[in-house]
């Protein structure tokens, strides 16, 4: 850009002057012409954007927020909740509520299972609408996102151990314990020990990474698929020290959790001491848009075993 000047100017203070507002009125508009810079809350993903997952039967609605691949390919593009999973959503999962307004026809009971009926409240009295679903074993979190597959279509499982690191680290640096947010700002980002009062928080009450996501560190630490392909926990708990709520931390379950479980054998679906553990879902994605689930084709059927031999009526020879 060209900035012109037709008035006459006399002195050199005044030339000065009028050379040094022009400068700054010429770098305004140049920076008015770039492009906007995208907020940091919104990764920059092939024609991906946000969307609400609608639960069946219920006035809830899980966030999903879109994460870009790793520069080195290795992670590809994915969705993952933006807040811990609640008791809104996984209610109508564990109570069959879906079951009770819905016609078999709609619901292949064959292909959804359901988890055992919590034998004492499962929310520990902590809170229950708009607070993480905690108390749940890692067979549970699996079948509900199997179970919101079948109900929505959308192909939904939990995020790898990879993949969690990855939403965590936001963008930021990848030496940095908590990524994006800066080690003195942890407290206005998480609830651990040093100002959770022992307790869980409802989610979304602090504020999110840059990526937009809330609770990645703290309030209850979340089930994933480890590396080695087994389950492990990331992010860390109310109850954590900070150190413990680092990126690279993660923790295997332990007998404790499940320790005063007075059934024999101790169930899958649920811990009776660990009021610490909660989760949050991935959503495949495939060309910038959620992945489509498909349900697994039938195995062809064995041939059916042969009948065994029938005794004879006939009466027998003397």
């Amino acid at each position: 850009m060209r900035c012109m000047f037709y008035r006459s100017v006399r002195g050199r203070a005044g030339i000065l002057a009028i050379t040094t507002a022009m400068a700054g009125i010429c770098a305004s508009v140049a920076a008015a012409a770039q492009p906007a810079a995208k907020p940091a809350n919104r990764p920059s993903t092939p024609d991906a954007t946000p969307f609400k997952q609608e639960i069946p039967v219920a006035a809830y609605q899980i966030e999903m927020s879109p994460i870009p691949g790793s520069r080195d390919g290795k992670i590809k593009p994915f969705y993952i909740s933006r807040h811990e999973i609640t008791w809104d959503a996984f209610d109508v999962f564990v109570f069959n509520l879906d079951v009770e307004q819905a016609s078999l026809s709609e619901i292949d009971a064959d292909i959804v299972t359901r988890p055992s009926k919590p034998y004492i409240p499962p929310d520990r009295g902590f809170g229950h609408e708009g607070f993480a679903a905690i108390s749940v074993h890692y067979k549970n979190v699996q079948e509900f996102c199997d179970w919101l597959s079948v109900r929505t279509g959308r192909l939904y499982r939990l995020p790898t151990e990879d993949e969690w690191e990855h939403a965590a680290r936001a963008g930021g640096d990848p030496k940095s314990k908590y990524g994006s947010i800066a080690p003195e700002a942890l407290g206005d980002h998480a609830w651990y020990a040093a100002n959770s009062s022992e307790a869980p928080k409802p989610v979304g009450t602090k504020r999110p990474n840059a990526w937009g996501l809330y609770d990645m560190f703290g309030n209850v630490q979340e089930w994933v698929v480890g590396r080695d392909g087994k389950p492990t926990t990331k992010g860390g708990a109310f109850d954590d020290p900070s150190e413990e709520l680092a990126i690279t931390k993660s923790a295997v379950q332990e007998k404790s959790w499940n320790s005063t479980d007075p059934q024999v054998p101790k169930s899958k679906w649920w811990m009776s001491d660990a009021p610490f553990q909660g989760f949050r879902i991935v959503c495949e994605m495939k060309d910038g848009a959620p992945a489509k689930y498909e349900a697994p084709k039938p195995s062809p059927s064995s041939p059916a075993p042969a009948a065994p031999p029938q005794p004879s009526l006939a009466p027998s020879p003397k």
